[in-house]
Formats: structure tokens, C-alpha cells, sequence
């Protein structure tokens, strides 16, 4: 009973600690079409996971647990808003050649970095301009390792709440 009581409390414990941190939802437009979650781990923090849609013939997913301002550079900004950039690393997926008549098919696994800068604006809304490349291993009617898995430049338009 005991036990039960207390991994009752630490359940509650975690929502209520993930609840109270900051999220942004929103879309990515670029190289590729896809939709962004962050949640925030503090102001220092936070974990991206996107699904991608490249080229509209695929889709993919990435992950990345991301650091603001890395290396302690702030952007000087004085007005409203602030300006932000962050660093990060983690992992994509996804499968290719899906919706078109190609001749390249197949599956797409590897690493992922990230590297952006956001503008938050003084109401719940965030610009930014990313940039995600990924190395990995491709499986299908070409399977090698290359660098051509879901990636590239993007601007993201996110609602924060």
C-alpha cells in the first residue's frame, strides 16, 4: 500500500512539474513542410520533436533536446521580445519516396543536430529560422549512409502557451 501511495504522489508530482513548464506548437516551412512541439526545461532547455513532411513525397520525424544560448552569447536586444539561439542534438526517422512514382524508396535513420535563432514576441507567438542536419543510414532500393535524410532550412511560426 505504501507503494502504491507513493508512486501515486511522484505521478502527480511529474505532471504537475510538467505542466507548469512553458510549450510552444506550431509549423516548420521550408525544405520541408512539418509540425513543431517544444517543451521547455526552464529557460536554459528544451526538447523539439517535429514530424516532417520533405517534399510532400515522405514523412519523417525528429527529436532534439535543445540548450539556449550554449556558450553564454546572449543577442543584446533592449525592446520587446527577446531574441534567442540554441544548440541541439538528437535523432531522426522517417521513410521517402511514399507518394510519387520515384525509383528511390524506402527508410531513413540517423542523428540529428539543430541550430536556430527565435524571436519571442511580447504576446504568445515565436519566429525562428532553423537549420537540422542529419547524418544516418538509408534502407531500401539504395541502402547506404549518407547525409540525405529530412533536413534543412525552415522557418518556424509557433504559438507558445
Amino acid at each position: 500500500m505504501k507503494k502504491l501511495l507513493l508512486t501515486i504522489a511522484l505521478v502527480v508530482c511529474a505532471f504537475i512539474y510538467v505542466d507548469a513548464q512553458p510549450r510552444a506548437i506550431g509549423a516548420n516551412l521550408g525544405y520541408n513542410v512539418g509540425f513543431s512541439y517544444q517543451h521547455s526545461f526552464g529557460e536554459a532547455n528544451f526538447l523539439d520533436v517535429a514530424v516532417d513532411i520533405p517534399q510532400v513525397n515522405g514523412i519523417g520525424g525528429i527529436v532534439t533536446y535543445n540548450w539556449v544560448d550554449p556558450f553564454n552569447a546572449p543577442v543584446p536586444w533592449e525592446y520587446k521580445g527577446s531574441w534567442n539561439w540554441y544548440l541541439g542534438v538528437g535523432a531522426a526517422g522517417g521513410f521517402y519516396g511514399l507518394f510519387q512514382d520515384v525509383d528511390w524508396k524506402g527508410a531513413y535513420v540517423g542523428v540529428a543536430g539543430q541550430v536556430g535563432i527565435a524571436y519571442d514576441f511580447w504576446f504568445p507567438l515565436q519566429l525562428s529560422l532553423d537549420y537540422r542536419p542529419n547524418i544516418g543510414v538509408h534502407f531500401g532500393e539504395h541502402v547506404g549512409f549518407n547525409d540525405h535524410g529530412f533536413y534543412g532550412i525552415s522557418l518556424g511560426v509557433r504559438y507558445r502557451f
